[in-house]
Protein backbone atom coordinates (compact mmCIF):
# COMPACT_ATOMS: atom_id res chain seq x y z
CA UNK A 1 0.00 0.00 0.00
CA UNK A 2 2.83 2.22 -0.88
CA UNK A 3 0.38 4.42 -3.33
CA UNK A 4 -0.15 7.28 -1.06
CA UNK A 5 3.27 9.09 -0.28
CA UNK A 6 5.30 8.91 2.93
CA UNK A 7 2.72 6.37 3.92
CA UNK A 8 3.03 2.24 4.61
CA UNK A 9 1.64 -0.37 5.37
CA UNK A 10 0.17 -2.18 8.41
CA UNK A 11 2.37 -5.49 7.14
CA UNK A 12 5.26 -2.95 6.31
CA UNK A 13 5.40 -1.32 9.82
CA UNK A 14 4.83 -4.96 11.88
CA UNK A 15 7.68 -6.26 9.78
CA UNK A 16 9.92 -3.14 10.75
CA UNK A 17 9.06 -3.38 14.62
CA UNK A 18 9.01 -6.93 14.86
CA UNK A 19 5.10 -7.37 16.14
CA UNK A 20 2.66 -9.38 13.86
CA UNK A 21 0.13 -7.68 11.72
CA UNK A 22 -2.65 -8.16 13.92
CA UNK A 23 -0.69 -6.03 17.18
CA UNK A 24 -0.23 -3.40 14.15
CA UNK A 25 -3.98 -2.99 13.36
CA UNK A 26 -4.28 -2.63 17.35
CA UNK A 27 -1.52 -0.18 17.70
CA UNK A 28 -3.66 1.75 14.74
CA UNK A 29 -7.21 0.91 15.91
CA UNK A 30 -6.55 2.19 19.49
CA UNK A 31 -4.43 5.77 18.46
CA UNK A 32 -1.46 3.97 19.96
CA UNK A 33 0.54 5.41 16.66
CA UNK A 34 0.25 8.93 16.06
CA UNK A 35 -0.95 10.68 11.92
CA UNK A 36 -2.57 7.42 11.17
CA UNK A 37 -5.12 7.11 8.67
CA UNK A 38 -7.96 4.63 7.78
CA UNK A 39 -9.08 3.99 4.02
CA UNK A 40 -12.15 1.18 4.55
CA UNK A 41 -10.36 -1.53 6.24
CA UNK A 42 -6.80 -0.69 5.32
CA UNK A 43 -4.12 1.78 7.38
CA UNK A 44 -1.87 3.78 6.09
CA UNK A 45 1.10 4.64 8.59
CA UNK A 46 3.74 7.41 8.47
CA UNK A 47 7.24 6.28 7.12
CA UNK A 48 8.40 8.09 10.31
CA UNK A 49 6.36 7.12 12.93
CA UNK A 50 8.06 5.59 16.00
CA UNK A 51 7.04 1.78 17.34
CA UNK A 52 4.82 2.32 19.93
CA UNK A 53 5.62 0.98 23.50
CA UNK A 54 3.28 -1.52 24.62
CA UNK A 55 1.47 -0.98 28.19
CA UNK A 56 0.43 -4.45 28.74
CA UNK A 57 3.85 -5.47 27.98
CA UNK A 58 5.04 -2.97 30.62
CA UNK A 59 2.90 -3.78 33.16
CA UNK A 60 4.12 -7.90 33.08
CA UNK A 61 7.67 -6.78 33.61
CA UNK A 62 7.44 -3.89 35.81
CA UNK A 63 8.17 -5.75 38.74
CA UNK A 64 10.70 -7.84 37.21
CA UNK A 65 13.19 -7.06 40.20
CA UNK A 66 11.29 -9.54 42.53
CA UNK A 67 12.40 -13.27 42.69
CA UNK A 68 10.18 -16.28 43.11
CA UNK A 69 10.12 -18.06 45.76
Amino acid sequence: MNGGKGYISVREASCRWGVSGRRGNQHCAEGWISGVSQFGRSWAIPENAEKPSDPCFQEQHRDSGRTST
